[in-house]
């Protein structure tokens, strides 16, 4: 396998060619055949305890010093002293991007069929003690809603009812990643069904993926709650636009569309994607907010294809979502290509990891990006 150390990926065959983050469990059978080694031995051998030792790690990066502090210490490293850059501004604004979509109940919906243990949660948070979202670098970046280190904007999406849209910013942004997590796993879908992907048999079934083994803050294991609870249901036409708008979203991570969640990010835009077909979205506008919602995910991969943009010319508010966050762009080989392309990449915080994230301050830049709680 090769090693491509800036982002922590491994790569190996899949279909064209699939490239795969080290804790984005699975091979695909043409090219295990072709090794002739048995995959499906080694997932069920080792698959579920890989994924408990991986959420054990993203766990204690929860810690004060993880990665998902705020984004304004990203702002701190590559901005001027006075605010972040123009590229940065247009690809990560500093008040936020509200999303069109409406969370309500959800929250306490998950919690209620058991996909979320509420005191599981909050202690992941708790554990990194008071959060205020700031920085001592860069004090202009909003402040959390805060009332410790669970702040309240966090309890009334997890118990309460919220009839606003969402709006994510670099201090909620992997608190949004955990609950559309758990939504995107536990919510039924045909996608989590389908046998070619997550429940192909030579994959030793779902249950040996970051985006499952991971999802360790559920009531009994994530399995039991996958796809298993009627959240949000969609229509025949929906479920349509869904399907194909998710093969057509990769993510840096690895080397699969959200078609193929086998990581946390995965799972989450799928999530994500559910509720903005649910709530009425156009195909387009979709495509347009999942680029903001994984640039907040990948800060540092999403400032550099817009230095790789604005390079050949084209502003980052002028480029094709759809094509970004396509396989030549957004998968872990389409952004390693780019990557080899830009003189001087983006050097600040990375992105959240592929596990539950716990946010806040942070005094080191964030490095991207593993799948994990």
């Amino acid at each position: 396998m090769e090693n491509h150390s800036s982002n922590n990926i491994h790569h190996s065959g899949t279909h064209q060619e699939h490239a795969t983050h080290s804790c984005c469990q699975h091979h695909h059978s043409e090219h295990s055949a072709s090794k002739g080694v048995n995959w499906k031995a080694l997932y069920q051998e080792y698959g579920t305890p890989v994924s408990i030792i991986i959420a054990g790690i993203i766990i204690a990066s929860a810690m004060p010093g993880s990665q998902w502090g705020s984004i304004a210490n990203l702002f701190a490293k590559t901005g001027s002293a006075s605010g972040p850059s123009a590229i940065e501004e247009a690809v990560l604004p500093a008040k936020g991007v509200k999303l069109p979509v409406v969370w309500g109940d959800l929250g306490a919906r998950l919690v209620e069929a058991g996909a979320i243990d509420p005191v599981a949660l909050k202690q992941v948070y708790e554990s990194r003690g008071p959060s205020t979202g700031e920085s001592a670098d860069f004090v202009a970046w909003p402040a959390a809603t805060t009332g410790g280190s669970f702040p309240s904007e966090y309890e009334k999406l997890l118990s309460g009812r919220t009839n606003g849209e969402l709006t994510i910013d670099g201090n909620n942004a992997g608190y949004l990643l955990n609950l559309l997590w758990a939504f995107g796993l536990a919510n039924e879908n045909p996608i989590l069904g389908d046998k070619t992907e997550m429940m192909n048999p030579a994959y030793g079934g779902a249950g040996n993926f970051a985006s499952t083994g991971g999802w360790t803050i559920a009531k009994g294991g994530a399995m039991e709650h996958y796809g298993k609870h009627a959240l949000v249901a969609l229509t025949e036409e929906q479920q349509e636009l869904v399907d194909r708008v998710s093969r057509n979203i990769y993510r840096p991570c690895c080397g699969n569309s959200t078609h193929f969640p086998d990581c946390n990010h995965g799972m989450a835009m799928l999530g994500l994607l559910e509720l903005m077909a649910a709530q009425g979205m156009s195909e387009e506008n979709m495509y347009k907010y999942a680029l903001k919602v994984n640039s907040y995910w990948f800060p540092d991969t999403y400032l550099t294809m817009a230095e790789y943009m604005q390079g050949k010319g084209i502003d980052w508010k002028k480029v094709s979502p759809r094509e970004m966050l396509g396989v030549n762009y957004s998968s872990a080989a389409g952004f390693r290509n780019i990557l080899s392309q830009v003189s001087a990449p983006a050097q600040g915080g990375g992105g959240s990891g592929c596990g539950v994230e716990a946010g806040g301050a942070s005094a080191q830049p964030r490095q991207q990006s593993g799948c994990g709680i």
